[in-house]
């Protein structure tokens, strides 16, 4: 998940990119250029609506990339958590683990909210 939205991410900005500098006209009627080739010619309401199109791409390469960070932190933390409780259960010094396997509890969701500065 983290891999496909950081492709989103990159491949959506640099489309907006690519578009706005090489489409600086104006008027009623835009006429959207990428390298040298007409793609076709759209109103305002069209340009509006393909830029929303391109922003929920944009978010859900946003939203790929936080869960997947999100999981593999869960992730990592439990598996330091589950190692020091491995060490601890160890009956000799020589390494062998305790005759009991240890269970491990389910994981806690915990739900946090999104901080924006300044609220």
């Amino acid at each position: 998940m983290l891999l496909l939205g950081i492709l989103l991410l990159g491949a959506t900005g640099a489309f907006a990119g690519l578009l706005v500098s090489e489409n600086r006209s104006g008027g009623p009627d835009y006429a959207v250029t990428m390298f040298g080739n007409d793609l076709g010619t759209v109103n305002t309401l069209g340009a509006f609506l393909a830029g929303i199109a391109l922003t929920l791409v944009f978010c859900l390469g946003l939203a790929l990339v936080t869960g997947g960070a999100n999981h593999a932190r869960r992730r990592k933390a439990e598996l330091r958590r589950m190692r020091r409780e491995a060490a601890r259960n160890t009956d000799q010094p020589t390494g062998e683990p305790a005759t009991e396997p240890i269970a491990a509890p389910p994981l806690e969701k915990r739900h946090r909210r999104v901080h924006i500065p300044g609220h």
